[in-house]
Formats: C-alpha cells, sequence, structure tokens
C-alpha cells in the first residue's frame, strides 16, 4: 500500500485535488491511502460541510489553521507544522499542488525529510518574479521529483530550466473538474435566478490579484471599466472582502455604479455563472481557463498569463488594467464570438488518473 499525503491550503486546491482523491477511491483504493492535509492558508467561510458534501470532497485529516501574516512567516509556520505531519505519517509521496505558499511550505518540508514530492500544475511560468507564486512553483518545481505538467508549454519551461528526469505531461485537472462538475452547477445552482441574470447577457468578473488590488491607479482602472461595461449589460463582481476593502479605502466604491457586487460564492455557483456568461473579465488563473473550457471570451486584466494557449488560440485577450484597453477588448468579443477551437491543448479530462498511475507506477 502506497501512502500519500496531500498538502492544500485554498479552495481551489481543494477542488483539483478533490479530482485526484476521486480516482483514487474509485480506482486504487486497494493499493492507494490517501492522506489530506490543509495548512488553513486560505480561510473560506463556504468551506462548510455543504461545500464537503456536495462536492464530494473528502475532509482533511489535519487543519493546521495557519493565515495570515507576511510571507516568510506565514511559510515558516506552515514549513513546522508540515514537518511535524509527515514525521507522524511518513508517507511514501507528498503530493503538492500549484504555486501557494502551501505548495512551498510541502515541497521544502518533505525534501528535507527525503520524501519525494510529486507536483501538479508543474513548469507553469509568468516570468514575472514580482509574483510570490512565481518564485513558490520555481522553487518548488526545482525539489520535485515527479512534475506534472498541464500543457506542451509547461514541459518546455522545464526543460529550458534544465529540468527533464520525472517530467510528465497529463494534462490539466481543472479541465476534468470542469466536466465533472459542470452539469451539476446547472442543476443545483440557483444563482442566476437569484440574480435575475438571463443566459448569455451579462459579465461574471473577478479581482484579487496583489498586482491590481494593491496599486490604486490599476484598480481604478479597473473599477472604472467594470462600471462603464455595466452600463451596457449586467456586471456581476463577487468580491473577496480585502478587494472590496481596498477599493472603499481607495474611494472607488461609488464608482461601481451599477455593479452588482456580491459576497464570494459557492463554487457551484461560480461555476454556472462561467458557462452562462457572454464574457468574463478576471486575474484569475483558473477563471482563464474555466473560460475557455465552457467556450467563452475571457479577458484577463494582467500584463502576462502563465496559461498562453488560452490567448494563441483567441479565447483570452491580455489587456493590463487600462480601463480604455479593457472597455475596448470587451467590445470586440462581445461582437464577435472566436472560433470553436479543435485543439485541445489541457488533455482530455484523464489527468487525475495518469496522475495516480505515474506515482504508483513510474
Amino acid at each position: 500500500m502506497i501512502k500519500i499525503v496531500t498538502i492544500v491550503g485554498a479552495r481551489p486546491q481543494f477542488i483539483k485535488a478533490a479530482a485526484v482523491s476521486r480516482v483514487i477511491r474509485n480506482e486504487f483504493a486497494e493499493r492507494v491511502s490517501e492522506v489530506l492535509l490543509h495548512t488553513g492558508q486560505h480561510y473560506d467561510a463556504n468551506m462548510s460541510e455543504v461545500f464537503f458534501t456536495e462536492l464530494d470532497i473528502p475532509h482533511p485529516k489535519y487543519n493546521l489553521e495557519i493565515s495570515g501574516g507576511q510571507h516568510g512567516a506565514m511559510t515558516g509556520r506552515m514549513l513546522e507544522a508540515v514537518e511535524a505531519v509527515l514525521l507522524e505519517e511518513r508517507p511514501d509521496w507528498v503530493l503538492i499542488y500549484g504555486d501557494t505558499n502551501s505548495t512551498l511550505a510541502g515541497a521544502l518540508a518533505a525534501v528535507k525529510l527525503h520524501i519525494p514530492v510529486a507536483h501538479v500544475e508543474a513548469g507553469l511560468r509568468s516570468f514575472n518574479m514580482r509574483m510570490p507564486e512565481e518564485v513558490n512553483r520555481i522553487v518548488s518545481d526545482r525539489v520535485s521529483s515527479l512534475l506534472f505538467c498541464p500543457t506542451e508549454t509547461a514541459v518546455r519551461n522545464l526543460a529550458n530550466e534544465g529540468i527533464v528526469a520525472g517530467v510528465h505531461e497529463v494534462g490539466d485537472v481543472m479541465y476534468d473538474v470542469a466536466l465533472h462538475y459542470r452539469d451539476q452547477a446547472r442543476r443545483q445552482s440557483t444563482v442566476m435566478g437569484d440574480l435575475g441574470l438571463e443566459n448569455h447577457g451579462f459579465a461574471l468578473a473577478t479581482c484579487h490579484r496583489a498586482e491590481n488590488t494593491d496599486d490604486p491607479s490599476r484598480l481604478s482602472g479597473i473599477v472604472s471599466a467594470l462600471a462603464e461595461i455595466s452600463r451596457q449589460m449586467p456586471v456581476v463582481l463577487p468580491l473577496h472582502p480585502r478587494t472590496r476593502k481596498l477599493i472603499a479605502d481607495s474611494g472607488l466604491t461609488e464608482m461601481l455604479g451599477k455593479v452588482r457586487v456580491t459576497d464570494p460564492l459557492p463554487f457551484l455557483d461560480i461555476v454556472a455563472l462561467e458557462q452562462a456568461a457572454r464574457i468574463i473579465l478576471t486575474d484569475s488563473g483558473g477563471i482563464q481557463k474555466e473560460a475557455f473550457f465552457y467556450g467563452v471570451p475571457c479577458v484577463t486584466m494582467r500584463d502576462e498569463t502563465e496559461w498562453v494557449e488560452t490567448v494563441d488560440l483567441g479565447w483570452n485577450r491580455l489587456v493590463g488594467a487600462s480601463a480604455r484597453e479593457i472597455i475596448l477588448v470587451v467590445s470586440d468579443l462581445t461582437k464577435e464570438k472566436p472560433a470553436a477551437s479543435v485543439i485541445f491543448p489541457y488533455g482530455r479530462g484523464d489527468s487525475a488518473r495518469k496522475i495516480v498511475t505515474t506515482i504508483i507506477e513510474p
């Protein structure tokens, strides 16, 4: 029996891990045991009993409840606590996801105990070292024994850094997730009716990255653009309390005008809105891909993206934080939808199975 400790710290990581956990439980239960560790990095009130039950996500055995503080302090506390769990569990593998401080702490704790690390979403690069996520993913890749890349681009990025051993292109586990929850969201979510929205008659927007929220000029540009777009169609903007506070502190709340600001929404509601939106505006890496999966044009309010395939195929446009550029590109993409893609850069929805089989039969 192979024991895996899976380390997650944020709701999106739980959802990605759920796809792999589902394969372990349904297909490899006699060969693999999994222990789920939640660092507590992102406290999320939506992660209630309903979250785990509706999405069929296993509860974590460990919740370290570590959040807040500067990056160094948070990562250091996680490193110490994760190490203690690994010493107790003595797993054969540590499985990490993405690029958070939890990812980095898990990678460092494991490799210093000589426990091999498997990294899902390896090889992603924004080439912007000011992003803490970029530092986390580079270091995590460097110490991992198995590197599960979602795309050919990710494989090339690693090769350019001299990393070729243990690299596997498996597709994107988020595509597995999108296919699994797509119909469930349509059946169960009531968010469209609750918000009085019509199918393909509104824009969905999200904004959370520090490069946007912590820069008053960029935040002002984004808010101004969303307000202008809301004069043409409803704009739904789920806001994290931190972003809402920064908007208020910058004196931009009134500028939002007719934008429909909501609290953070449950996962199935977000999936339902993504599928029904006419256009999506975001600075989230995950939502960029989900827009592509569901065939919805996306405007990315960043200067670079790790998911270059969405741009290359015409479904995603990088616009930075210029209000003028955002408005122009939204107008362009809502007039003519991009051509349907015949290329599947993120796999065929079987990434989780490939990940598990590679771990147990390297």
